[in-house]
């Protein structure tokens, strides 16, 4: 009887240990589910009708992303009815005021007025950069912006908002390069450009590329 016991017990160990398995693997699954990530965002400008593709990720509070602004704008208006220009966040854990500029331009975003929020707050960034109060900034802008104010501080403030982000992140994170603003991918391929002239030789080059590879 006592030998029952033994074997008893032992397959009552090999139960546990299984299941105990079983419960670490499930919560493990769970916690990979739960990590605050959902869709990227979606913000694309141009007409891509040669299917080239130029992705910038940037931190809205940071000073380099926003020198590269304005040249950013002539890149796009230049090429518009060629190639498409997406933009996707990267804040910085440095940039106290980074991620609450990405959920105000995100908000925007959910009443189609991204890029104009986009803009506001690059052109406008040393107002709210060190700011305490930065959401109260933004607010105003959305106000100039003539969106509902109510909608806004709702989706300013999501759970989903905030998944976007973190999905941008992690958009970036696949790509294996060393985290740094502004970075910038011309159809997949991490560039390096510094004037509208620099951007315009590596688009026109890939241009080329494309049309001849599809020849």
């Amino acid at each position: 009887m006592f030998g029952m016991s033994k074997t008893f017990w032992a397959a009552i160990a090999v139960i546990v240990i299984i299941f105990g398995g079983i419960v670490v693997f499930n919560k493990k699954d769970s916690s990979s589910t739960d990590t605050g990530t959902g869709q990227p965002s979606m913000h694309i400008f141009g007409e891509a009708k040669t299917g080239v593709a130029l992705v910038e990720y940037g931190d809205f509070q940071c000073p380099y992303c926003a020198q590269f602004y304005p040249i950013i704008e002539q890149v796009k208006e230049k090429y518009k009815d060629q190639i498409t220009f997406q933009f996707r966040n990267l804040p910085l854990g440095q940039h106290q005021n980074a991620r609450a500029a990405a959920r105000a331009a995100e908000a925007a975003g959910k009443q189609n007025k991204f890029w104009e929020m986009y803009g506001m707050i690059y052109q406008n960034q040393q107002a709210w950069a060190q700011s305490t109060s930065a959401g109260s900034q933004f607010e105003k802008y959305a106000a100039q912006l003539a969106l509902n104010l109510t909608q806004y501080k709702k989706d300013f403030a999501s759970p989903e908002t905030n998944n976007t982000i973190n999905a941008d992140v992690a958009e970036f994170d696949k790509t294996k390069e060393e985290v740094s603003t502004p970075t910038f991918f011309l159809d997949g391929k991490k560039i390096k450009a510094a004037s509208v002239d620099e951007f315009s030789k590596l688009i026109d080059t890939e241009i080329a590329a494309k049309a001849k590879a599809q020849s």
